[in-house]
Order: C-alpha cells, then structure tokens, then sequence
C-alpha cells in the first residue's frame, strides 16, 4: 500500500505561471534515479487495478507523453492488451487527433488518428494512463473528440499513480461516466506554497557538445516497437525481452558492478525493461530518463532535485531537455531509438555522465527490422 509520503515530492517549474509546482514520483523512474524493480512493482500495481475492475472487456490503454508513456506501456505489458501513446514528436505520413495540456511546458499532445479508428469497433474501454491527474480537463477534451468519432460506444475510464482531483472535478467524472482508478489520493492545496518556499539554489550546469569524445561503444540493435502507433502489449512485451538478449549477449555485467540506465523523453519502458533484467542479475541498478521538465533545483536536503544538467534533445538539435541529479557509476547504458537527430543530444549527455565521473558509456539505439531473437 503506497502514500503520498511515498509517491509525491513537490519540486517548483520553472516560469510557469499557470501551475508553480511538479508532483516528482520518486519511484517513477523519470526525474529521480530509482531501483528499476521498485519501479516497476509500482506499475504493476495500477494493472492489478485495471484488471481486476474490468475483467473480460477489451481494453485500449492510451499513455500520456511524456511521463506516464513507461506506466502504460508497462501496464498494457501485463494485461496484454492493446496500447498506444500520446506525442509530442513529429512522424511522416500520418494524421492526428490534437489536443493540449493547458498547465504544461510542452502543451501540444496528439495521437495517430488512423490507428485509434481502427481500433474502436474493437475495444470496449479506451483507459488513459497517467502519472498524475488534477484537474482532468486534458483527458476530457480527448474523450469529448473520441466521443464524436465513435458515437458514444466506447467506455472511459482513467488509472494513474496519483489522483489529486477536488470535489468539482471528481464529480463532473462521475457525470461524464468515466471512472478512475488510482494508487494514492492526494491534496494539491498545498502544493503551490510548498513549490513557492523553494529557493532554486541548486547547481545549473549547461552540458556541451564534446566532439572531441565518444562513447565506449555505439550499437544499434533491431526489433524496435513504436508505441505511437498501436501494438498488442503482448508484442510489446515480447520486443522489449528481445532487446534484452541482445543486449545481455552483447555486454557483461557482473553482479558487484553499479549501473546506471537511461531513456530519452517518450522513450522510458525499453531502457526501464533493460535495467530491470541486469538488477535480477544482482547489480546495483539505477533508472531514469532525460525530460522536457525545466525544473528549479536546490540545495535543501527534502527537496527532491538538487543539480540540473542542460542537454540538447535526443529527438530536435534545436530543443532544450534536462536530466537531474547524475552520479558516478561502473556502467553506464544510454537507451534510445535509432533516429538521424540524436546527434546532438547523445554528445551533451555523454558530457555531462563524464563531468561525474563515469568513463564506461555505452549507447545503445533501437530501430526497426532485423529482429534476431524473435
């Protein structure tokens, strides 16, 4: 049974004027480095959840980008069911349905439109994945699309982590028939006066494009899943393990060494999946990921981030991302998909794990075909 001691820590945005304040999980695996296993039993709590409220239906599970995508993915992993996730990325050749998250640094969120048509005759409840819900406005404004291209035949509900809705809020669900399904009820009353004591007085570092260096290997492995488009969770599950025997035949890892692993943005559950088998292996394994998040860190001990590195993206050259609170480690195993922009971002993270010490940087990319395992 989790809290909200265990599940919320409050960190202050930066320049944000419609919402001060970030509810960082620290077992979520996304701002704070985590103990992949613990991060995962955490997932599977909330499909416990989902499963034992909807037995028999055919679910669609929608995660959000671009921090609940691994909670979704890792969810529709155990229920086998079918999946897919909002973006902010850019693909060709598709077309979307658009929507916002009004309280976000990133507001624009979409989801392919083809693939979810094809899908609705098929399922009996659309379920959101979160990592949190307040208000829930966003998710409303996406039912209220789905509604008309459906004609009122799917169900809705919503699961996340954390639910920190009010009574007004709570029962406009209730009347919109869309039930909810969460971890911890939390109170966000109190939220904006602790993000509004914090001093910001934390380490910034602007990491640099460190030409110069390279990382101790660069592979690129096959049998990549998109979960922007639609996918069985199931085969999801199945791409994921293949990606783990590759990776577990191409490198040793021994049971004394300390890793780190790190996703991209949108791109969490494979590397998460990834650092779950090494820490079975016995190593000591920490997880987390770069994040659009600018977020004001400080020096006080409670407060949740405390140094911020200033990355380029993994997926735009011409996009700011941040990873937090990097440490020294044996390993270090950068997980990404296999796309022409990353350039750039894997130099600034390469440079800022070397400014903590860490000299065993391997990046791995993920992309379609050639799939050896399956």
């Amino acid at each position: 049974m989790y809290t909200e001691k265990d599940l919320a820590m409050i960190a202050k945005r930066q320049n944000n004027q419609k919402r001060n304040y970030l509810v960082v999980n620290p077992l979520q695996g996304k701002h704070i480095p985590v103990s992949p296993g613990k991060c995962l039993e955490m997932f599977e709590r909330l499909a416990e959840e989902i499963k034992t409220a909807y037995p028999g239906e055919k679910l669609l599970l929608i995660g959000f980008a671009e921090t609940a995508t691994a909670i979704g993915a890792a969810a529709a992993a155990v229920l086998g069911c079918g999946y897919m996730q909002t973006t902010r990325e850019a693909m060709a050749d598709v077309d979307w349905l658009y929507f916002t998250e009004s309280h976000s640094h990133a507001t624009e969120q979409k989801l392919v439109r083809g693939d979810l048509q094809e899908q609705l005759p098929r399922t009996d409840r659309i379920v959101f994945v979160e990592d949190e819900v307040t208000t829930g406005n966003t998710i409303l404004k996406i039912v209220q699309i789905i509604r008309k291209l459906d004609k009122g035949q799917v169900k809705f509900s919503v699961a996340s982590l954390l639910n920190g809705m009010d009574k007004e809020s709570l029962e406009r669900y209730e009347q919109e028939g869309i039930r909810l399904h969460y971890l911890v009820k939390t109170d966000h009353s109190k939220y904006p006066q602790i993000a509004g004591s914090a001093s910001g007085d934390g380490c910034y570092v602007k990491t640099l494009r460190r030409r110069d260096r390279t990382y101790t290997d660069i592979q690129t492995f096959g049998g990549l899943v998109d979960t922007r488009r639609y996918t069985d969770g199931s085969a999801y599950a199945r791409a994921c393990q293949n990606l783990w025997l590759q990776v577990n035949e191409r490198y040793s890892v021994k049971s004394a060494d300390r890793i780190l692993v790190l996703g991209t943005e949108e791109f969490m559950y494979p590397g998460l999946y990834v650092a779950s088998k090494m820490e079975e292996k016995g190593c000591f394994v920490r997880y987390h990921a770069t994040t659009r998040s600018p977020i004001e860190v400080s020096t006080a001990p409670d407060y949740p981030l405390h140094t911020r590195y200033e990355l380029k993206s993994f997926y735009d050259p011409e996009r700011i991302t941040y990873i937090y609170d990097l440490d020294g480690y044996d390993k270090v195993f950068v997980i990404t998909e296999n796309r022409p922009e990353n350039q750039a971002g894997a130099e600034t993270l390469l440079h800022g794990l070397e400014m903590n010490g860490n000299r065993e940087i391997h990046l791995i990319k993920w992309e379609t075909g050639h799939e050896d395992f399956i």
